[in-house]
């Protein structure tokens, strides 16, 4: 990565942080042990899609300020769904993020609670969010595309999917659509979010930052799958080759790790090529996407 983007990505992850230390409630307060468990679950971490939202902002010359509220909430709905995700009951994992996951630390009813209060806080964020310039409607709007982003026709439709998919032989089409849901949905509402800040903005460049979203959410799937076979858990965070020992189907499995690689090649090249109606103003998403297309973890 170029200097500028090293500094870009830093910047905006410390803004990030500052603003969900803020969100969070204190962890010694009323109930503490579940707020020192949402705590807990919400440390570490990439921080992808609330980066997305910040740098869909420099695209669109908007101000931090006005996109804080929406990274954090859509980087709480992200780890709701992990700490859900790790439970026995669903993917069963004792490691998230380089140590124990949050049902592993504290115990499977307080991973439970953890979830649903950090849901609950994401969308009490862009309900009050009183951001100069931010008008109600854009906040109901926000709401709107956070809530299906996340639900049953999203995330948690797609999540449903995955766990009755496990030990059978899916189509890349049926592989596709789970992610499309799993993963991208979430994803792409980082775009979308940032969309709705805006005050005014043409259908070709909505259109172009949402076909963005999605083919860079599908990538990252692909990209997780290679990861899983490739890589190791102490640098993944998470238990490496657990998709494999769970039966579950993979762009690997599928296609084989060179086809798959290639697969994801080819989408971060349709996302960059989607971004085209911006000109130079769409560096800090290229930028993001090359950042993205070279990690390990």
């Amino acid at each position: 990565m170029t200097t500028d983007v090293v500094r870009r990505i830093a910047g905006h992850r410390e803004r990030l942080e500052a603003a969900l230390q803020r969100a969070l409630p204190p962890h010694d307060h009323y109930p503490a042990r579940l707020h020192e468990a949402m705590r807990y679950a919400c440390e570490g971490g990439k921080r992808l899609r609330p980066l997305l939202v910040y740098l869909a902002g420099d695209v669109l010359g908007l101000d931090s300020p006005r996109l804080d509220s929406a990274a954090c909430a859509v980087e709480l709905i992200h780890v709701y769904s992990l700490v859900h995700d790790d439970l026995p009951a669903m993917d069963d994992d004792d490691l998230r993020r380089g140590r124990p996951t949050t049902h592993k630390a504290y115990d499977e009813a307080t991973a439970i609670l953890v979830g649903d209060a950090l849901q609950a806080l994401a969308f009490q964020l862009l309900a009050g969010d009183a951001s100069p310039g931010l008008s109600a409607e854009q906040r109901v709007r926000m709401i709107a595309i956070l809530a299906e982003a996340a639900g049953s026709r999203g995330m948690v439709g797609g999540q449903a999917v995955d766990l009755d998919s496990e030990h059978r032989h899916l189509t890349l089409a049926e592989l596709e659509a789970l992610h499309i849901h799993k993963t991208g949905a979430l994803i792409r509402a980082c775009l979308r979010l940032a969309c709705a800040a805006a005050d005014r903005l043409g259908d070709a460049e909505r259109e172009a930052l949402d076909r963005y979203g999605k083919c860079i959410g599908l990538a990252f799937q692909i990209q997780d799958d290679v990861l899983d076979v490739e890589g190791n858990s102490a640098t993944l965070g998470k238990t490496a080759g657990k998709d494999t020992a769970s039966g579950k189907s993979t762009y690997p499995a599928i296609l084989g790790l060179p086809t798959a690689r290639a697969r994801a090649d080819e989408l971060f090249a349709q996302a960059r090529a989607a971004l085209q109606v911006f000109g130079a103003r769409a560096a800090p998403l290229l930028d993001f996407a090359d950042h993205i297309r070279t990690r390990d973890r």
